[in-house]
């Protein structure tokens, strides 16, 4: 049996990108990954296969967990050989009860290590443009608990020691108790004139900041409805707001985004995204499969220089021909001389990577596109391989048989449906989505297969993003209607839709 083994991870405010290298790792290699309600839990998509994962989050008014239980299932799970990676919000050692875990593995003899994460107290003040040091204005700040344990009959905050100092307080887990905290400090002197600021879920998409001062800030509050999880964020600095608020400026900062392409080509998209201030949710909706009969689609590849033309026609294409060439250990000398079309600027750089100078690419980046561009070029008898999808349209088929061209297709890759849960789709959905987009029709049309047609009435309040008008069009035959499609058919150009009608 392997050796048991407890990270204590520190998964960061909220943000899925503020996690620490060494947090990811751990993440990795965990047999079993117990996570708690702040921290995001797209992380999870990086555990290894097999990876068991346990929601022990608990709410202020619900504990799905006692601490007690958690500590309990961490032995467990440890003492059955496994690495276990225990996934906290913000820092395990800031008012995140991590110490008690760590006692209760040391006492146990269980080996264990912390791997520190970034606190609320700092990343969510940071996010909601508010420095908790700055100079000339404050040179220290104070973290502490807004929400001490029930059980004890006297509190061991010093409201009175608080309220002398100069510094910013940070209250964390302190939304219930506000009332209470701001009329202690002011009771100890503070001056009611203190601006004040809390952040709601800082560093997401769902980030809300208010400001006010220690005097009306419960007011205001309770007029915006803010609730937990929020910090409380006390004294000058709070005034830094007004230049520093950098991430609420984010062109879609407040927006959720559904990404439905491939776990493996989601990145680019849900970078850009983020990088804009999105709160992205992937849910790939497709997953690319090598075809069946391989047999006899080397047999075809093997035949590819006698190719006068080898049009690609997506990236998958082109990653999957690569693949079979290395497979039957073969490079690009056995390709021939014949030209190279991709059908967009996407598929041309992935032909590039792989050291191939691409001939055309059509300025409509559709099979359409295709066909004009070689209209009066392509003459009868030429040989032309086309690598793609087993299922795809017949037209950029049919268009170059009718201009005299014999046409090899090599039904390279399949797409399936990945193994979902039609609950996680679900509970996607009915947690909000304010746009889901679509970079081809099988995307679409896997997630109306996953959904189901009982359910369709989720997507109602969602703006529907597609790539270019053949998954539009696919898209409206599914009874959809379509928002933001972009003018140039690439992920940039779908971004740039949704900026420019937003």
């Amino acid at each position: 049996m392997k050796k048991p083994y407890v990270y204590l991870v520190g998964a960061g405010p909220g943000d899925e990108d503020l996690i620490t290298v060494k947090g990811l790792a751990s993440i990795k290699k965990a047999d079993v990954i117990l996570y708690d309600r702040l921290a995001n839990p797209n992380l999870l998509k990086y555990k290894k296969e097999g990876a068991v994962c346990i929601d022990v989050g608990k709410a202020p008014d619900h504990h799905q967990y006692t601490q007690e239980e958690i500590n309990n299932l961490l032995l467990q799970k440890a003492k059955e050989g496994n690495v276990v990676t225990r996934l906290k919000g913000g820092d395990p050692y800031v008012f995140g009860r991590g110490g008690e875990e760590a006692q209760t593995l040391y006492e146990e003899g269980i080996s264990f290590e912390v791997v520190p994460g970034i606190t609320s107290a700092i990343g969510a003040a940071n996010y909601g443009g508010i420095p908790v040091t700055h100079r000339n204005i404050s040179t220290s700040f104070h973290v502490i608990t807004g929400h001490e344990d029930p059980t004890k009959q006297k509190t061991s905050v010093n409201y009175g020691a608080l309220a002398k100092l100069e510094g910013t307080l940070v209250f964390l887990m302190g939304v219930g108790n506000l009332t209470e905290i701001t009329g202690e400090l002011m009771k100890y002197g503070k001056a009611k004139e203190t601006p004040v600021a809390l952040v709601h879920r800082g560093t997401t998409s769902r980030q809300r900041t208010v400001t006010a001062t220690l005097e009306n800030i419960g007011e205001e509050v309770q007029k915006q409805q803010i609730k937990s999880p929020s910090i409380i964020i006390i004294g000058e600095v709070v005034n830094l707001r007004d230049k520093l608020n950098w991430f609420e400026k984010l062109p879609l900062n407040g927006k959720k985004i559904l990404v439905t392409r491939t776990r493996q080509q989601a990145s680019e998209l849900t970078n850009r995204l983020k990088s804009m201030g999105a709160d992205v949710v992937e849910f790939p909706t497709i997953e690319i499969k090598p075809a069946e009969n391989l047999q006899v689609i080397d047999e075809k590849i093997k035949e590819t220089h006698k190719a006068n033309y080898i049009i690609f026609t997506s990236v998958n294409g082109v990653e999957s021909f690569f693949k079979r060439l290395q497979a039957i250990k073969l490079d690009i000398r056995a390709i021939g001389n014949g030209k190279i079309i991709a059908i967009g600027t996407a598929t041309a750089e992935a032909l590039m990577e792989k050291g191939l100078l691409v001939d055309l690419v059509p300025e409509v980046f559709t099979a359409e596109g295709i066909l004009t561009s070689l209209e009066g070029v392509i003459q009868k008898g030429d040989v032309v391989f086309l690598p793609r999808a087993e299922i795809a349209r017949k037209n950029l088929v049919t268009g170059l048989q009718q201009m005299g061209a014999i046409v090899e297709e090599i039904p390279i890759y399949q797409t399936v449906i990945p193994t979902h849960r039609q609950e996680e789709l679900l509970e996607i959905l009915e947690d909000g989505i304010d746009i889901i987009t679509f970079t081809s029709s099988s995307t679409a049309n896997h997630l109306m297969e996953i959904l189901g047609d009982e359910n369709k009435g989720l997507l109602q309040n969602s703006k529907i993003a597609v790539i270019g008008p053949i998954t539009g069009k696919t898209v409206m035959e599914l009874g959809l209607s379509i928002d933001f499609q972009g003018r140039e058919y690439t992920i940039e150009g779908l971004i740039n839709s949704i900026l420019e009608e937003l």
